[in-house]
């Protein structure tokens, strides 16, 4: 008894790397079970699913080379074609195929939405727990500049910051991953606010836990539901804002996206000719963001307990 009290202890004293690690994973896993528990979270699930084969299979799923031109069978160029059995989608102006464009186009959308919503996610998380857990001075530093991230308007800084640094897809995913953190703060600080107060936590203290092992073993693992829903709203919010800065022309010319596609249906002035080249891909975007939308859903279904009587 003596030996395994020892044991503990030094454990308490010694969190290391494995501690947190194993109460991510746990976490994550918890996170999977509530996402499939809920009717909106399997429909949210099953269209992601969709798109992530979409993007990790585009080569073996597009019919054609998104940048190639396509050919009638008597050698004519297939410019504007409607959708049809043997372009599914139409073609755009350059004889492209729309759905090949689409399929490749997935890849760079879920790249720059979910790497950017995982940044924001981790930079509010992170602020929120430090912020709530030390309180006093570090409370009210971190919050002012929250409060000045929320009073930046997005779009302009997003203009701005990406005409300065480029139109690479990194400087994207920094861009959106350095505003829409805010929210994800100011909720994760008012639950660990609530959380520091529990007993179990004052038990951590008695036992000698540091500060980083009660807010990254102790407290984190109870606000990634949190994190998680937040995470997807912005990830929500990040698809629709590449396809925002796309659309302006804003966009990584290297690489193909919806919002590109977009860019180049009106640049042409042909949405209201062809109306499958804005359609299409157009409906993509709303169908990611409602899937994002659904599986958050069975979050707030979970955190809000109301919600299951609707």
């Amino acid at each position: 008894m003596v030996e395994n009290q020892n044991c503990n202890d030094e454990e308490t004293r010694s969190p290391g790397l494995l501690g947190p690690i194993r109460s991510i994973g746990r976490g994550i896993f918890n996170q999977f079970k509530i996402i499939t528990g809920s009717a909106f979270g399997r429909i949210g699930l099953i269209g992601m699913t969709v798109f992530f084969i979409m993007a990790i299979f585009a080569p073996y799923l597009a019919p054609y080379l998104p940048y190639k031109e396509t050919y009638h069978l008597n050698g004519d160029l297939a410019f504007l074609e409607p959708p049809s059995w043997e372009h599914l989608f139409g073609t755009t102006l350059m004889a492209q195929d729309l759905l090949s464009q689409i399929i490749w186009g997935t890849r760079r959308t879920l790249v720059i939405g979910l790497s950017a919503a995982f940044g924001a996610a981790f930079i509010g998380t992170n602020i929120g727990l430090i912020a709530g857990y030390f309180g006093g001075k570090v409370d009210l530093f971190l919050m002012r500049l929250t409060d000045i991230a929320y009073g930046l308007p997005f779009l302009p800084f997003a203009m701005v910051a990406v005409l300065i640094f480029g139109r690479g897809d990194m400087v994207l995913v920094l861009v959106i991953s350095s505003i829409l953190w805010r929210t994800t703060s100011r909720v994760i600080r008012s639950q660990v606010l609530t959380l520091k107060e529990r007993p179990f936590i004052s038990a951590a203290k008695t036992m000698g836990a540091s500060s980083s092992r009660i807010i990254y073993r102790h407290i984190m693992p109870n606000v990634i539901p949190l994190s998680f829903l937040y995470s997807l709203i912005i990830a929500g919010d990040a698809v629709l804002i590449e396809a925002s800065l796309s659309f302006l022309g804003l966009g990584n010319p290297n690489t193909i996206s919806w919002g590109q596609i977009l860019f180049y249906c009106f640049s042409s002035q042909r949405m209201r000719v062809a109306w499958w080249w804005g359609f299409f891909p157009g409906l993509c975007i709303v169908l990611l963001v409602l899937s994002a939308f659904f599986i958050g859903r069975s979050y707030e279904e979970t955190i809000n307990p109301r919600l299951r009587e609707m």
